[in-house]
């Protein structure tokens, strides 16, 4: 379990967690997004030892301790961010009931939102889409993503796409969680982390 730091919350049901994962692809789609960020999950309740989080990795949908989840995170960066409103219990058993169904799916390498598969992004936005009707984050194109960002690596995402790159395929990324302002950052383990990147980035 994740050592005791009297800086953390008390997590809650909801609470959506943010970390970075060292693989190319991912800190690819960090540059692309222009956020540290490249990985969510939502957690859904606490087993007696740790948090349990639900998430969309590869290869399918699963749950997991917050201690693995964090685990896999470049240095072990991780940052949760919570909607301002508080949730109902209510709300909080919506979010859960929503999580059976959406496990043990394929994940989706194309990141295309229109799709049977997941990705880690669309499976916390539908969670909240469809157990509170509201919407975190956005759907936008590669169209939108790509051609905003003028430092973004277009030919590995061509080499992804083999050869063409989908440009009004719609998608959701983790960065338009993190920027999304429905949500406030309750903790983040190294702020400075992400400041160094917005700096690169920029």
């Amino acid at each position: 379990m994740l050592s005791t730091n009297q800086n953390v919350p008390s997590l809650e049901v909801g609470d959506i967690v943010f970390t970075c994962v060292a693989a190319y692809l991912f800190q690819s789609i960090s540059k692309a997004s222009l956020c540290w960020s490249n990985h969510v999950g939502i957690i859904i309740g606490h087993d007696g030892n740790d948090y349990l989080v639900a998430e969309s990795c590869v290869p399918i949908s699963k749950t997991t301790t917050l201690t693995k989840f964090v685990k896999r995170s470049h240095h072990k960066h991780y940052a949760i961010r919570r909607l301002t409103t508080p949730l109902s219990d209510q709300q909080k058993l919506a979010i859960c009931s929503q999580v059976p169904q959406r496990l043990n799916i394929l994940y989706h390498t194309g990141f295309k939102f229109d799709s049977k598969l997941q990705f880690c992004s669309k499976f916390v936005y539908e969670i909240y889409r469809d157990a509170l009707q509201l919407e975190l984050g956005k759907i936008e194109t590669f169209n939108d993503l790509l051609k905003t960002n003028p430092n973004a690596n277009l030919t590995f995402w061509k080499l992804w796409f083999f050869g063409k790159i989908p440009w009004q395929r719609k998608t959701v990324t983790p960065a338009s969680l993190w920027f999304c302002p429905k949500l406030q950052t309750v903790y983040d383990s190294s702020p400075e982390v992400s400041q160094r990147f917005y700096k690169a980035a920029s």
